[in-house]
């Protein structure tokens, strides 16, 4: 089975990369790609403990985007994680995301629900690279007692529209598609059944968008069918996986959503327009 969509610990993940891999061979994946949110930390220690593992390992990462004030998040996959103009845009958004914490944390405290987020600023800090962001908010919300779960968390206080919600800024999905090409990478946007920008991704197709997820945990019978027939419409590779985050409100088992063998054949003869 393949997944290409898993989190670890360098982010907002609940599995360091030893425990992922673990947790991978034991449900019987035999591909895994680590994506996580605008870090590459991992992925040098997980292709180690995948080779050990005997289980094939693709580099990969999602990177945030900003769309009228929305979220969209782009997948790369393949890239070159040493590129020098990838380390520095990804440097940029890990300081924002640690801006819009402190701002959440402040804007909560307002509310009546405090939580201290020094130590979750203090470990993004120390640990070079991790990338930090609301789920992490959100599980100090439960351990304060401010919420039962992570999604009381998002639904009572962080998503868009509640007391707590703070906006993100940063780059538009275009000025990320040309990030990814520029490091060698792959660019798939990721789970747009979550999105709502189904109307865009002709252009992103144009800025050079290569895939589509069609196959999430979030992502039912009818919209896998919905976006594999935009995919093949619009000429773009297909690429799927849990989203798993450990947490169990947060993306769905490990085996649950798998990507199609076939659409991995292609995905592994995609070449970077500089080659082709």
């Amino acid at each position: 089975m393949i997944d290409l969509h898993l989190h670890t610990t360098a982010s907002d993940g609940l599995c360091s990369p030893r425990e992922l891999v673990r947790q991978a061979q034991a449900a019987g994946l035999t591909r895994i790609a680590v994506a996580d949110h605008d870090t590459t930390a991992a992925l040098e220690e997980m292709s180690v403990l995948c080779r050990e593992a005997g289980m094939a390992f693709v580099r990969g990462i999602e990177i945030t985007a900003i769309q009228n004030g929305g979220d969209v998040h782009v997948l790369g996959y393949f890239l070159d994680p040493s590129d020098s103009g990838l380390e520095a845009f990804l440097s940029r958004q890990r300081e924002n995301r640690v801006e819009r914490v402190r701002a959440i944390g402040d804007r909560l405290a307002r509310l009546g629900a405090p939580i201290d987020v020094a130590p979750l600023l203090e470990a993004a800090r120390r640990q070079d690279g991790r990338s930090i962001g609301r789920p992490q908010v959100a599980r100090a919300l439960i351990a304060a007692g401010h919420a039962a779960d992570t999604n009381d968390a998002f639904e009572r206080w962080l998503a868009q529209g509640r007391p707590a919600f703070v906006p993100r800024s940063g780059a538009s999905p275009e000025t990320v598609i040309g990030i990814i090409h520029e490091a060698g990478g792959f660019a798939s946007l990721a789970h747009p059944g979550l999105t709502g920008v189904d109307a865009s991704i002709p252009a992103y197709r144009d800025a050079g968008l290569d895939g589509l997820e069609v196959y999430h945990s979030e992502h039912d019978p009818a919209a896998r069918g919905r976006y594999l027939e935009l995919a093949r419409s619009l000429g773009l590779l297909v690429t799927g996986g849990s989203d798993y985050h450990g947490d169990p409100a947060h993306g769905a088992t490990l085996g649950s959503v798998a990507l199609p063998p076939g659409d991995w054949e292609k995905l592994a003869a995609w070449q970077p327009r500089s080659s082709r």
